[in-house]
């Protein structure tokens, strides 16, 4: 173990020591702790000599005295790169006025791995960017993300060491109380005892479970606008340069809705029980349905810990309410909640038997996308072996009970693909660093081989040194920086594994189900040009869009070259008047903006000639602690209690009364810009 110095030699631009803080400590080892002032544009401690440690693991105790969460990163600036231009290093989430023990492991500089989880008292852990290689580090740099005002926090006990801490020592406080909400904070509408809960939902069940818009089919299509006969399945349509949905009657259609409309378990708990005012046994027989076991981290990370525990504090509070009759009411409940909001669509990872009702137009992801042994980088397959063609089909059977289902829009390939979370990623020099024998690689030996004949005349061409054909199988950092040459060949290669990454589970799912629409693959953002590649296959193509206004990500899509219907799979506005103390991907300073901040984007996307549907993420807040990753944000229409935030709502359901007038060009796009402050994220 080696400590680390915190002086004010290696403090940021902006930062201020206020203190010295030598009682701050978890024992960790290290020197004295500070107390700092840190600017809302960002800042923090400079920890450059960090690139030549040898250490495994580096670990600290921090606190941020704030009454919101705080993201915070630790940046690895590259030599040659302009910082701000791209980002490499670890995101984690830290809850506020609650010290933790962090250890982040500087293997994950290797990019295998996204989401590495996140150990007790720490919320979610992101790796950023790709790979990085120690030589080629000019600094490090432990930041915060910016926030609306100046922060500060206490860092203590920094260390370098290989052994993996034994325990995470928390500070004895409560922090839930026992409906699930902020104990430490209050709110208008915050539920004070049972009494009150129960009168508020029952409330909810008197809600009529209907749309409230006269001009609405059965499925929230527009009746003033016939595109063409009904075909008894949702279909897409361009009309006058417009893309248009059709609902199965043939009416004008734009998809509005919630994701994850389903009531599973998903706060994370354990070793956070000290904290809660209240939890049932897992034994308890009332209650043991909403427990479930979930991984702490990737399945590939040698310093995973046993399985975390997460509860639906939901579930318990309609249990409480209604008995054991609370699952049925709870489906009255949601289906009067959005149908009475104008919402038309339940969105992706809605729970299946909540689908089964086919009360509401819905759309769902392939259980499971294909997979193979060997995997080219994170989670992209061998997809030019035939397991990988195999396992398409295997997937595709899914759609073969719903094929015949009018209410489903159509199925979502995958969501964000791990691989395609590095920027200018070229997947085909993945394929040549990675050392497993894969179809993959044959095939580009073969490819090489037929446009070079000779390895000089490769050598020549890729301004590298080959004996022969068969130095392709050994790892190859950065193949596509050789030469232009190589650029070319690397990239022509890459866009063949991607057209067969998309076209082989497209044509085994439209062989199961030749009625339904391909929506595509939900990519997080478009974060190569290539990308695209094998839209042709889809009926619609999906992204999600965590921008303020969705107008540019639509633009792109176009530009591109695909000429399709845009469908947005995720987006979502939080704010911290509510008890939660994250905004999520997006932040504004309360409801009343996070409303018109809804109103302000859904109607941009149907203002946009390709643009037809977009679905917020998600129906539920997210749990004070965590959900199983870590992430606490208020993003929901309704709260933990099954209650709507009011104000959001109230501008759901206006959006819902204009939103085919503005699709067909009849008003402009709500004109009020919101409020918005920087995302408390992670």
């Amino acid at each position: 173990m080696r400590a680390i110095t915190i002086d004010s030699k290696i403090l940021s631009d902006g930062v201020e020591i206020l203190s010295p803080n030598p009682a701050f400590s978890f024992g960790g080892g290290g020197k004295a702790g500070l107390k700092l002032k840190i600017p809302a544009a960002g800042g923090g401690l400079s920890l450059t000599s960090l690139r030549d440690c040898s250490e495994r693991y580096l670990c600290f105790t921090i606190e941020v005295h704030e009454d919101h969460s705080q993201a915070m990163e630790l940046v690895f600036w590259l030599k040659g790169e302009k910082k701000g231009s791209t980002l490499h290093g670890v995101r984690f989430g830290l809850m506020p006025r609650f010290p933790a023990l962090i250890c982040l492991d500087l293997q994950w500089l290797d990019g295998h791995i996204l989401f590495p989880g996140h150990t007790p008292g720490e919320l979610k852990v992101v790796w950023i960017g790709g790979r990085v290689e120690r030589e080629e580090i000019e600094s490090i740099s432990l930041e915060t993300r910016p926030s609306f005002h100046d922060l500060t926090l206490s860092i203590a006990d920094m260390v370098l060491t290989d052994e993996y801490p034994a325990a995470f020592p928390l500070p004895d406080v409560k922090l839930v109380d026992e409906f699930g909400q902020n104990k430490k904070k209050d709110w208008p509408g915050k539920i004070k005892n049972l009494d009150e809960l129960k009168t508020k939902l029952h409330r909810v069940l008197e809600k009529p479970d209907a749309y409230p818009i006269a001009d609405w089919s059965k499925y929230g299509g527009w009746t003033k606008k016939k595109l063409a006969p009904g075909t008894g399945y949702f279909t897409k349509m361009k009309k006058d340069g417009r893309w248009w949905l059709a609902d199965p009657e043939g009416y004008a259609f734009f998809s509005a809705g919630p994701d994850c409309v389903n009531i599973s378990p998903d706060c994370r708990i354990d070793d956070m029980e000290k904290t809660l005012d209240w939890i049932p046994s897992r034994d308890d027989p009332d209650y043991k349905d909403f427990f479930r076991t979930t991984q702490r981290y990737a399945k590939d990370d040698d310093t995973r810990r046993p399985d975390g525990v997460v509860f639906s504090y939901s579930a318990a509070n309609l249990f409480r309410v209604f008995g054991k009759d609370w699952n049925e009411k709870w489906e009255e409940i949601v289906f009067r909640q959005l149908k009475s909001g104008g919402m038309n669509t339940i969105g992706n990872w809605s729970g299946e038997d909540i689908l089964k009702k086919s009360v509401m137009p819905y759309v769902i992801p392939l259980r499971r996308f294909p997979e193979t042994r060997v995997n080219i980088f994170r989670d992209f397959p061998d997809v030019l072996s035939d397991e990988y063609k195999n396992d398409a089909k295997e997937c595709a059977k899914y759609l073969i009970p719903l094929a015949d289902d009018p209410y489903m829009i159509g199925y979502f390939l995958r969501n964000e693909p791990m691989w395609a979370f590095v920027n200018n990623l070229i997947i085909a020099d993945e394929v040549l660093y990675n050392p497993a024998p894969s179809a993959c690689k044959d095939a580009l030996i073969q490819f090489i081989r037929e446009k070079y004949k000779t390895p000089e005349a490769l050598s020549g061409a890729w301004n590298h040194s080959f004996a022969s054909f068969d130095d392709l199988r050994k790892p190859l950092q950065k193949a596509s920086a050789f030469s232009e040459k190589s650029l070319a060949d690397i990239r022509e290669f890459s866009r063949i594994l991607l057209k067969a990454y998309v076209t082989i589970p497209s044509a085994a799912c439209r062989e199961a189900d030749p009625h339904h629409m391909n929506l595509g693959m939900r990519w997080a953002w478009i974060s190569d040009p290539d990308i695209i590649t094998g839209w042709e296959n889809f009926d619609v193509f999906s992204i999600n869009c965590y921008f303020e206004d969705p107008t540019p990500a639509l633009d792109n899509v176009r530009n591109l070259g695909v000429d399709l219907p845009v469908m947005i799979g995720e987006f979502h506005f939080g704010a911290l008047d509510q008890g939660l103390t994250a905004t999520g991907l997006k932040g504004t300073p309360n409801q009343r903006e996070r409303g018109k901040a809804y109103r302000y984007y859904c109607e941009r996307v149907a203002a946009h000639p390709y643009g037809v549907g977009c679905h917020w993420f998600q129906l539920y807040d997210q749990f004070l602690l965590g959900r199983f990753d870590g992430e606490n944000y208020n993003i929901g229409l309704v709260d933990v209690c099954s209650l709507p935030h009011e104000e959001m709502m109230d501008a759901v359901r206006n959006c819902a009364e204009v939103i085919y007038k503005v699709a067909d060009g009849d008003e402009a796009p709500f004109k009020d810009v919101p409020k918005y402050i920087p995302m408390i994220a992670f």
